[in-house]
C-alpha cells in the first residue's frame, strides 16, 4: 500500500508541474495554427504531383486536426493517396508538446521529426508513382467540402482551446504515467526495456498496434515510454508513423469505399512497422 501511495503521489506531482508548460506550448501552437492552417490547406490543394512533399512538410507541424483536413481533401479526391499517407506518416500529434514540456533535447526532437519527414516523402512519392503506373491519373471530383471543424476546437478562442487541450492531455499523461510507473515498479524498468527494446521485430510491431489507437492517447503512450527510456527511437517512430490522430476515424466515416479504407490503414501500418525495422538496423 505504501508503494502504491508513493507512485500515486509522484505521478500527481509530476503531472501538476507539467501543466504550465503544456499550456504555454499549446497557446503558441494554437496561435500559429490560426494564422497558417487555411493557407496550408490551400497549398496542399494546389500541390499536384508535389503533394507528398508538401503533405509531409505541413503534416510535421502540430496543427489542430490537419490529418482530418487532409482526409476530407482525399475523400473529395482533391489530393492523392500518396499525399494523404505522407501527411499521416509525418503527423506527430502530441509528441512535440510533450517532449518540449519534458525538456527533451531539441536535437532529439528534430531528429525524430526529420526521420518522419523523410519517411512521409519517400512513401508518398512511391505510392503515387505506383498508382500512376498501374491505374493512371485518378480523376478529381468537385464535391461539396466537408465540415472540418467537427473534430477540432479551431473555431474557439486560442486561450480557451489551449486550456482545453492542456487539460485533456494532462489527464491522459496522468493516467498513462500512473500505469507506466505501476508496471515499471512491479516488473522492473530493465526487464521491460529488455523485452521491448532488444526485440527488433516485436518492438516496432507492438508500437504500430499502439499507433493504431485513433486519438491522442497513442502518441502520449509512445512518447512517455520513450522519455522513460523503455523504448528506443526506432520503435517510437514506428508507432508515431502509424498514428494519424482522428484522421483514420474520419476516413472510415466520410469515405464510402470500405475496402479502400482498410487498404489505406493496412498500408499505413505496414510502412510504419517497416520503417521501424529498417531504423533498428541503421541506428
Amino acid at each position: 500500500m505504501q508503494q502504491i501511495i508513493e507512485i500515486l503521489a509522484d505521478t500527481i506531482l509530476d503531472s501538476i508541474k507539467l501543466f504550465p508548460f503544456l499550456f504555454i506550448t499549446y497557446l503558441i501552437m494554437e496561435y500559429i495554427e490560426h494564422k497558417t492552417s487555411e493557407k496550408a490547406k490551400e497549398t496542399i490543394k494546389k500541390s499536384g504531383k508535389y503533394g507528398p512533399f508538401l503533405g509531409a512538410i505541413v503534416g510535421i507541424f502540430p496543427q489542430c486536426g490537419f490529418s482530418v483536413s487532409a482526409t476530407n481533401l482525399y475523400a473529395a479526391r482533391v489530393i492523392t493517396l500518396g499525399t494523404l499517407i505522407s501527411v499521416y506518416l509525418a503527423t506527430s500529434d502530441e509528441m512535440i508538446p510533450i517532449m518540449l514540456t519534458e525538456m527533451v533535447p531539441m536535437s532529439t526532437i528534430l531528429t525524430i521529426l526529420g526521420i518522419k519527414l523523410i519517411i512521409g516523402i519517400i512513401a508518398g512519392v512511391l505510392i503515387d508513382l505506383v498508382i500512376r503506373i498501374t491505374k493512371g491519373k485518378v480523376k478529381e471530383e468537385n464535391i461539396k467540402e466537408l465540415c472540418e471543424h467537427e473534430h477540432c476546437h479551431c473555431e474557439e478562442s486560442i486561450f480557451k482551446s489551449a486550456i482545453k487541450h492542456s487539460v485533456n492531455i494532462l489527464i491522459f499523461i496522468f493516467i498513462i504515467t500512473l500505469i507506466i510507473n505501476g508496471v515499471i515498479s512491479l516488473i522492473g524498468e530493465e526487464t521491460i526495456a529488455h523485452i521491448i527494446s532488444h526485440n527488433k521485430i516485436l518492438g516496432p510491431i507492438i508500437a504500430g498496434i499502439i499507433g493504431l489507437i485513433p486519438n491522442c492517447a497513442s502518441s502520449v503512450i509512445l512518447t512517455e515510454l520513450f522519455i522513460e527510456s523503455v523504448i528506443t527511437m526506432p520503435i517510437l517512430i514506428s508507432g508515431l508513423a502509424v498514428n494519424a490522430g482522428v484522421g483514420i476515424l474520419v476516413l472510415f466515416k466520410i469515405n464510402n469505399n470500405l475496402k479502400e479504407n482498410i487498404k489505406t490503414l493496412g498500408l499505413l501500418y505496414f510502412i510504419g512497422v517497416l520503417s521501424g525495422l529498417i531504423l533498428e538496423i541503421i541506428l
